[in-house]
């Protein structure tokens, strides 16, 4: 046998792959396991050859979680179904074989040996391998493509979608990689003729993302959110996501985070023709505009980009950064200053402020063919639901204890110390909020400030960050660090104390050391983060899930001196302290039952220490047995609902802004869910107008109780009953044309229409006649309603008929009002079923 040897002393093999690639007439692949360094390796290969219908079979390992779900996300993101991608499935027996098998027109060879699929496994790593030619050694060569073949088709599973996604979910960072092969996660590499861009590409979550946000818009929806723990780069996946989109809008709230995100799309909308040196994607690090006049050259064509904010009224540039306070007024959202469809893609960062006036302005108005959510917390303290915004479509997620599992985020040692300084049951607390100004006095004590110091000194800190209540607080906590011979300043809007930095300023003495803490009232809670902070001291009541996580997150980007985050929380006796077990764990809270508190050490995230105060213990347990019973919680609930919103809450409204892990427990006992029967909840509360009172027990609230209780496996009903509803002027019967304009209509929009694109019998509604969606309509929710629900549907001489009986209800405004409020809140929870349970 006549063999070539490639060690890996001068000879790697990644320029042998290379060659064989655009050479070859099939490929086949056996690796224990793959990285997403070595994908990007042969990115270009694989895409030049893609359309060349090249057969392409890989098979890997998952043992251990090794293979990284980013790679496979990658490869079949570049290869859709020209690759058949499989894991070994034996698990009985060990799985290291290696071997890349070509098969040519004129013969063929094989690559054997040591080296996975993997950056330094072909470019600097100490690996022996052999090239085996086909031509030479027939026999040896036909021997491993059998042998290949038989593990191939029946020691492996297909990585589908699914099989890939519950990968994806379920994989960890191994430890391993800290000790032997941290080089794989660097992006910065290069490699002699390597055609590998260093700049500005995605990678690990991003990759995930993207190949998710593909697909979601393939399926027919048209807005979608990703829900993504800080520091995994979600302004630079919207950039990597809009590309192929003309138009583009990216809306947020600060004008720090436009300035940021201007920086993103335009190192990804250049990078393709123009190479400068690169800069840090997580700090501020910048370099010279390689770009004149805003001008940003892509392959196709050049992109104008420009701001709408303050005095800066961009409206013709092709990717426009817009506060929301500027566009979100009604002034300028119109046809002078922008047509509805005037951006194919819409971006609105932090996602969780998105319920807002101006933000919902904003959404309302314009007609993109795309909308993307970006938030790390979509919770919120007010429980106005964000989902709700995206029709529930959370295309991606990647929560806190994901993040660090798979090594995108550092570790934390989180120390819940126990702070008796403060008596919280003194202070006024009204609608979920502590009176400020008395928090403020109480927070700013010395007796208290001498606890934070004492731990502060006893964990070693370069770099912190206090989160305060208050200017004053911030001012006071400064003052005493800086008597204590601890260099910090307070950041916060306005310059009136004496301590208070300019942000910039401040962020630039933290980093050269000149100070070693800052204390900031909420000007951190998002946007830009430093690196190097290796220490944050929650110095204020945990009231929001959503700034919880967000401060936490100031601390856990990933920096080379860095290997964890120290987390000192001061907590006493105030309300929800004790949600921080669980937002420690990135637990969702519909999963959590009322009254758990301390979770177990499986549930926090790995390599993370977890310590509280026993004496908090004790905190949270008299806090989750003072608990009161749910058909309590569902009343306060809803006054609660109630006084935020001035008005009696509708279905929609009462769904929407309520708790979630209430209105989870409460859909477990149907007895008791409230939208079962919402007329009859409102009775119980004393809630019902006059005219509800008059038709409480008459065919008209049992109409309405069939739209709140009919079987809903899909939407069709909806449209059909929306026909009937016909803009509020009430129909008693309809005719095919009214049924076919309704449900043109109903299903011109992405959310709903994505059902109708699944279902391989309807997947071609676009295209229908009129004559066509009657037909549906009748064959599916006519049939059924007139079968279960004859009561009050009927067919009659071509007509859709409802009981004449309800006649008499027709000009009550009221009743009219709860059955459309019926009708949308039955949508809304079907979307939030559907996204939960694909």
């Amino acid at each position: 046998m006549k063999l070539n040897c490639i060690t890996g002393h001068n000879d790697h093999l990644y320029k042998h792959i290379k060659q064989s690639i655009h050479t070859a007439k099939s490929i086949d692949i056996i690796v224990s396991f793959l990285m997403e360094s070595g994908v990007k390796l042969i990115q270009k290969d694989l895409e030049a050859i893609r359309d060349r219908d090249i057969p392409i079979r890989i098979l890997t390992g998952n043992y251990l979680n090794i293979t990284q779900p980013s790679a496979l996300y990658l490869l079949k993101d570049l290869l859709g179904n020209k690759v058949d991608l499989r894991f070994y499935n034996d698990t009985t027996r060990s799985f290291h074989a290696k071997a890349y098998i070509f098969e040519k027109g004129d013969g063929g060879e094989i690559f054997i040996g040591s080296s996975n699929l993997s950056k330094s496994a072909w470019t600097s790593g100490i690996e022996w391998n052999y090239r085996i030619d086909k031509n030479a050694n027939y026999d040896d060569f036909k021997y491993f493509k059998k042998m290949f073949e038989e593990l191939f088709f029946n020691n492996s599973i297909i990585v589908n979608d699914e099989e890939l996604e519950k990968y994806s979910k379920s994989w960890k960072r191994p430890k391993i990689y800290a000790k032997v092969d941290n080089k794989e996660e660097d992006i910065n590499y290069t490699y002699e003729d390597s055609n590998v861009s260093n700049l500005f590409e995605p990678r690990g979550a991003q990759i995930e993302a993207l190949y998710q946000l593909k697909n979601t818009r393939l399926d027919g929806n048209d807005k979608g959110l990703v829900v993504a723990a800080t520091g995994i780069g979600k302004t630079y996946l919207a950039a990597f996501d809009s590309i192929g989109f003309d138009r583009v809008l990216f809306i947020a709230h600060r004008e720090e985070i436009l300035r940021q995100a201007y920086e993103s799309f335009k190192n990804i909308r250049s990078d393709k023709l123009i190479n400068y040196e690169k800069i840090d994607l997580e700090s501020e690090n910048k370099v010279a505009d390689p770009c004149e006049n805003n001008k940003i050259r892509n392959l196709d064509k050049e992109y104008n980009m420009g701001f709408f904010m303050n005095s800066e009224k961009d409206t013709t540039s092709d990717i426009i950064f817009a506060s929301v306070q500027s566009l979100g007024k009604k002034e300028y959202l119109n046809e002078d200053y922008f047509a509805k469809d005037s951006f194919d893609y819409i971006v609105i960062d932090e996602f969780h402020h998105a319920v807002s006036k101006n933000y919902q302005n904003i959404i309302n108005y314009f007609e993109p063919k795309f909308m993307l959510g970006l938030t790390a917390t979509p919770e919120r303290l007010d429980n106005k639901d964000v989902f709700s915004v995206c029709d529930y479509n959370v295309v991606y997620e990647v929560n806190l204890k994901s993040a660090i599992d798979k090594g995108w985020l550092v570790p934390f040692r989180y120390y819940g110390i126990y702070d008796d300084s403060v008596n919280y049951e003194e202070i006024d607390f009204k609608n979920g909020k502590y009176n400020e100004k008395q928090l403020e006095d109480a927070l700013s004590i010395n007796k208290r400030a001498d606890l934070i110091i004492g731990h502060y000194k006893k964990y070693k800190s370069s770099r912190a960050l206090g989160f305060c209540t208050s200017k004053l607080h911030a001012e006071f906590m400064a003052r005493y660090f800086n008597e204590q011979g601890i260099k910090a300043c307070a950041v916060y809007s306005g310059k009136e104390g004496k301590y208070n930095e300019e942000r910039s300023i401040a962020l630039k003495k933290l980093r050269d050391k000149d100070i070693q803490v800052i204390f900031s009232v909420d000007m951190f809670n998002e946007g830009l983060d430093v690196k190097s902070i290796d220490m944050v001291m929650f110095l204020r009541p945990t009231e929001s899930p959503t700034v919880f996580l967000q401060q936490l997150g100031r601390g856990l980007r990933k920096d080379t001196e860095k290997n964890y985050l120290n987390v000192l929380d001061f907590i006493g006796n105030y309300k929800k302290a004790n949600l921080v077990p669980f937002l420690l764990s990135g637990k969702s809270k519909e999963l959590l039952n009322i009254g758990e508190s301390i979770l177990s050490e499986e549930d926090y995230p790995q390599d993370c220490f977890i310590d509280f105060d026993f004496r908090l213990v004790d905190i949270f347990e008299k806090m989750n047995k003072a608990n009161i019973k749910i058909e309590d919680m569902i009343k306060e609930e809803f006054f609660k609902i109630k006084e935020d919103l001035g008005h009696r809450p509708s279905r929609v409204e009462m769904f929407t802004y309520m708790d979630s892990d209430l209105y989870y427990n409460m859909k477990k006992k149907s007895k008791i869910n409230i939208f079962k029967d919402y007329l009859s909840f409102l009775d119980k509360v004393d809630e019902l107008t006059i005219e509800e009172l008059n038709f409480k027990n008459t065919l008209g609230a049992e109409f309405i109780n069939l739209i709140e209780t009919t079987s809903m496996s899909k939407t069709p009903k909806m449209p059909l009953i929306l026909t009937f509803y016909n803009g509020g002027d009430m129909k008693l019967k309809i005719d095919d044309k009214d049924i076919a304009k309704s449900f043109r209509k109903f299903y011109s929009k992405g959310s709903n229409a994505v059902d109708m694109l699944k279902d391989k019998s309807t997947s071609n509604f676009k295209y229908w006649t009129d004559k066509q969606y009657v037909n549906f309509a009748r064959k599916n929710p006519v049939y059924f309603l007139c079968k279960t629900s004859g009561e009050f549907f009927y067919e009659d001489e071509g007509y859709v008929c409802l009981n004449n009986g309800l006649s008499v209800f027709l000009n009550s405004e009221n009743f009219k009002d709860n059955v459309k409020d019926a009708i949308e809140f039955r949508i809304r929870e079907y979307y939030k079923t559907r996204f939960k349970n694909k």
